[in-house]
């Protein structure tokens, strides 16, 4: 089959590019993360199509790797809300303030966007198991998929992850294993499992197309705000394929004349326990130093050597924006005010996002009069025993 997309390194200089064929991983001659890269954007005209489809990813067909004739693996993920926090931004000075709800997907994160897309063009291209590493919520959404494909999957996770959470993991049929240590000890463990068996390592960044399914979170924003773009962004970014993935939906819309005018500025969110993207920001460097004894009660940003550090940056630093850590304790109680304030049952990494964009409100890299969406990545159910 001939696909209408292509891969292209993320750093090679010349550009390396290969065939969108077989199981690809990262590249073959530097190891860095594969984008996919499109034939041809599509036209403004086919924004009419939308109105014919459901509110999963999927309706944005034209935008991601699906060949005609393919079907998705899918459980109906995305078509999250966008919730408007009018007492939040009383409280704090917002003027315009939005919280993008990830929490209701069909696996109880944003992760169910990216391992959709990654496991339909896996098994697609001849997958027979997969594995992951996981701070949480990945290796959820993985045993799901996994499962709804009728495919195997090996789990690694901390052994301190959440209970809930490896209760979901098993509950949807994952092969679960626990270590001592943090994500970086499961993402070996993974490789090394990978190599043996043939397993396809979906971790973040070592295959394509999870940034593909991420990307919709860009997409179904600047649909939801009338084919506008918010002034801030306000992320929380452990292993960054969120935060990459907009930038990239961004770009893209506004090259195929989708939307007009400026680009959001993009605003990372790590917890001060684990900050590698703020300290490598801060610094004026292009990547992270791995962070030593990674804590935080947010397990999804529990992530010291993210791979995509390097496109985190440039994300950030194109788009004007910044980076910020919160303290466990901003961050818990930010994730408290959401549940009670606003209804939004927001888990750590949520609550990391609001407690950022009061930071950066605070600090003036945020204005009163701005429009500011905050994401909640997850449900906080999954976070209490």
């Amino acid at each position: 089959m001939t696909f209408p997309w292509t891969l292209e390194c993320s750093a090679c200089v010349p550009i390396r590019t290969r065939a969108a064929d077989g199981l690809p991983g990262v590249c073959e001659s530097c190891g860095a993360p594969y984008l996919v890269r499109y034939a041809a954007p599509p036209k403004p005209a086919a924004k009419a199509l939308l109105g014919e489809r459901p509110w999963t990813i999927w309706r944005y067909l034209e935008w991601l790797p699906l060949a005609a004739g393919e079907n998705p693996v899918t459980l109906g993920e995305g078509g999250t809300p966008l919730l408007a926090a009018p007492r939040l931004g009383a409280r704090y000075g917002f003027e315009e303030i939005w919280i993008k709800e990830e929490g209701i997907n069909p696996t109880g994160s944003f992760k169910a966007r990216g391992l959709a897309a990654a496991v339909t063009r896996a098994v697609l291209g001849g997958a027979r198991q997969f594995v992951v590493p996981t701070a949480g919520n990945a290796g959820v959404a993985l045993a799901a998929y996994a499962t709804r494909a009728g495919v195997p999957a090996r789990v690694y996770a901390p052994a301190t992850t959440p209970q809930t959470i490896l209760a979901q993991i098993r509950g949807f049929g994952g092969d679960l294993v626990l270590l001592d240590g943090h994500i970086g000890d499961c993402g070996k463990a993974a490789r090394a499992f990978a190599a043996e068996t043939g397993a396809v390592d979906v971790s973040t960044l070592r295959e394509p197309y999870r940034i593909e399914g991420k990307k919709t979170l860009g997409l179904e924003l600047a649909e939801q705000l009338d084919w506008t773009l918010p002034d801030a962004i306000v992320y929380p970014t452990g292993g960054g394929t969120g935060l990459i993935g907009m930038w990239k939906a961004f770009q893209e819309l506004r090259a195929s004349g989708w939307v007009d005018g400026g680009l959001p500025r993009m605003y990372s969110v790590q917890a001060t326990g684990c900050a590698p993207v703020i300290a490598a920001f801060e610094s004026g460097v292009d990547r992270c130093t791995p962070w030593p004894n990674p804590r935080t009660v947010a397990a999804g940003l529990r992530v010291p050597g993210p791979l995509g550090d390097r496109l985190m940056l440039q994300a950030l630093r194109e788009s004007g924006g910044g980076a910020v850590a919160v303290s466990d304790e901003a961050l818990t109680a930010a994730a408290r005010e959401m549940q009670t304030v606003e209804g939004v049952d927001a888990a750590p990494e949520g609550g990391a996002a609001m407690a950022g964009a009061v930071e950066l409100l605070r600090r003036g890299l945020i204005r009163r009069g701005e429009r500011v969406v905050v994401f909640n990545t997850g449900a906080g159910w999954l976070y209490r025993a």
